[in-house]
């Protein structure tokens, strides 16, 4: 919910105010994901981590200085994304091994495109928005970027992760 009220208000809320927002819900964020330290071993959500950080710098240098326009990307991925949320809800009741399998390599696909769609429009928007409207891109984007970087860390490490049980 949070994020649907941020993505939507934060036109018409104040800098400092949409960034408190995004703030708070990183930090929300980290608190509940502070979960997988239950889960996951240190040193596996470590290599995760770095992994994850790795792919995501490289596909946004890769956004950032291919020709090629992403920008038909889009509705592919939303319907990966919209699939991967159902598979995900789905199996939430069958627990199917397979299923969580196809879903974390859809997921690191969808979330990997998406981090490489995002970055893309975000740098597009950014060279044709006027300066008053800057900050609300910033923060939306920002946001963006951060549930992309959160949903490619989780899909791999559901795809690599040792458990610690």
């Amino acid at each position: 919910g949070m994020v649907f009220a941020l993505s939507f208000l934060v036109t018409r809320l104040s800098a400092p105010v949409a960034a408190a927002l995004f703030l708070a819900y990183a930090a929300l964020n980290g608190l509940m994901f502070s979960a997988i330290f239950l889960a996951y071993s240190n040193a596996t959500i470590a290599t995760t981590f770095f992994v994850t950080a790795g792919a995501f710098g490289a596909l946004s240098v890769y956004a950032t200085v291919t020709k090629r326009d992403l920008s038909t990307w889009g509705t592919f991925l939303f319907v990966g994304l919209i699939g991967v949320v159902i598979a995900s809800i789905a199996n939430l009741f069958l627990k199917m091994a397979v299923l969580d399998f196809v879903v974390a390599c859809a997921g690191v696909l969808v979330f990997a495109g998406l981090t490489a769609y995002d970055t893309q429009k975000l740098r597009n928007f950014y060279s044709t928005m006027p300066a008053k409207s800057v900050t609300a891109i910033a923060i939306n984007g920002a946001l963006m970027l951060y549930l992309d970087f959160i949903n490619l860390f989780l899909s791999l490490l559901r795809l690599f992760g040792r458990r610690s049980n």
